[in-house]
């Protein structure tokens, strides 16, 4: 399907730079990679929403959707009814062509959270899913199909990223065991992080964690330092393979997430990092004794600690009673990956994230369908791996010959 003409000035940017578009259009490399997680898939706590809320996220749109609420028909059982939604027997011959053994996600009461075994999400898969929504989710059910150019282009700026941290402390390898181990690295490092902020250092590498609308996230912050003027400043490197700072599409994923990671990091240190939620979102056991290697590594911090619990208790007391201030300003610093020289800086301005977020979380708790690109960012579809099974460009495309048929 052809995608629809772009403006010529654009066109000449897209033929030149449509892989690193995809690659570097939501992160150099994700949370996950930086928090090394191994358990984002497996099995999750379902977590009901209100009925009064979707209908109240469904009001503020508008226009509504479609729901299909038709259960599951047995031909084989005289007992069951034979009749069908209209356009039923289309929609099951269509997504035996396009998506061979994949559920179709009418028939399927679970959301994407349940559907895909994800016990939470990371700030990055908000900003993927800011990219393109279809493409997330792809990604997600059809892994493994990274273009040799990107996965590159993400080696490059994961050795950047590395030789900045490398700046600021040594990484010390820690033997763990158990799930409970893993995740105690992670809040060791935090309390690490606690302690050099109140001494008024830098810090790379930030683990943040926390709630938004129900919906528990992770993320890592590339870089807090205080300013000349004491204020507490968040800077996130992005690298690019071309001496250019990016596109509008590209920079509005990357103010998505720096704005999340304030909103993130703003509520830990006001001590709501609620304890009971994120061993419940995490599936983790307090009461589960740390490795031999982890009591080690807690020790030599000047912490002792037995279990998991004793852990968690301890950061979340550090950070309540830290006097850390909320993050002043955000910073976003674009640097060239063959050379790592500075292409520009850009400083982001803080809105109220929760509304920003609505539509994005509505799909993650299954009140709507998956979205692609609009039109006017169709452009993005040139260098998509997906890009000859994605059902809602098909569906995009007819609607626009519909459209030509309709004005000739």
């Amino acid at each position: 399907m052809a995608t629809p003409d772009l403006p010529k000035e654009e066109k000449s940017e897209v033929e030149e730079d449509t892989v690193e578009e995809c690659a570097d259009g939501f992160s150099d490399m994700s949370d996950s990679e930086f928090l090394h997680l191994d358990d984002l898939m497996g099995p999750i706590h379902c977590q009901g929403e209100a009925e009064s809320s979707k209908r109240n996220y469904e009001a503020h749109q508008n226009q509504g959707e479609l729901q299909d609420t038709s259960e599951t028909v047995n031909a084989e059982n005289p007992n069951c009814s034979t009749e069908l939604p209209e356009g039923y027997l289309q929609r099951v011959e269509h997504g035996k062509e396009t998506a061979g053994k994949r559920h179709k996600r009418k028939s399927d009461a679970r959301n994407p959270l349940e559907r895909y075994h994800m016990k939470y999400l990371c700030v990055t898969d908000l900003c993927a899913q800011g990219w393109c929504e279809q493409q997330m989710v792809y990604s997600i059910e059809l892994p493994g199909f990274l273009q040799p150019e990107r996965v590159a282009l993400m080696d490059r700026g994961a050795s950047i990223h590395l030789a900045r941290e490398l700046e600021v402390h040594d990484i010390v390898s820690v033997c763990t065991k158990t799930r409970e181990d893993s995740w105690a690295v992670k809040f060791l490092n935090l309390l690490t992080t606690i302690s050099v902020l109140q001494a008024g250092g830098p810090v790379r590498e930030c683990p943040v964690f926390g709630e938004i609308d129900g919906i528990f996230l992770v993320g890592v912050i590339d870089e807090l330092h205080y300013t000349p003027k004491g204020e507490l400043e968040l800077s996130e490197l992005k690298t690019r393979g071309r001496p250019s700072l990016p596109t509008n599409a590209q920079k509005r994923n990357h103010h998505l997430q720096v704005k999340v990671y304030k909103h993130m990091f703003d509520a830990m240190v006001r001590g709501q990092m609620n304890l009971d939620n994120l061993i419940r979102h995490l599936c983790l056991r307090p009461e589960q004794p740390l490795g031999a290697h982890v009591k080690e590594h807690a020790e030599k911090a000047g912490l002792t600690v037995n279990c998991f619990g004793d852990l968690l208790e301890l950061t979340c007391l550090s950070l309540t009673f830290s006097d850390l201030p909320n993050i002043d300003r955000l910073t976003l610093e674009y640097h060239y990956q063959k050379d790592n020289t500075l292409i520009g800086t850009e400083t982001v301005h803080f809105g109220n994230i929760e509304e920003e977020l609505q539509d994005y979380m509505a799909f993650w708790k299954g009140w709507r369908e998956t979205k692609g690109v609009d039109i006017e960012e169709a452009w993005k579809c040139r260098s998509c791996n997906y890009v000859d099974i994605c059902e809602w460009r098909k569906t995009m495309g007819t609607v626009i010959n519909h459209t030509k048929r309709t004005k000739q």
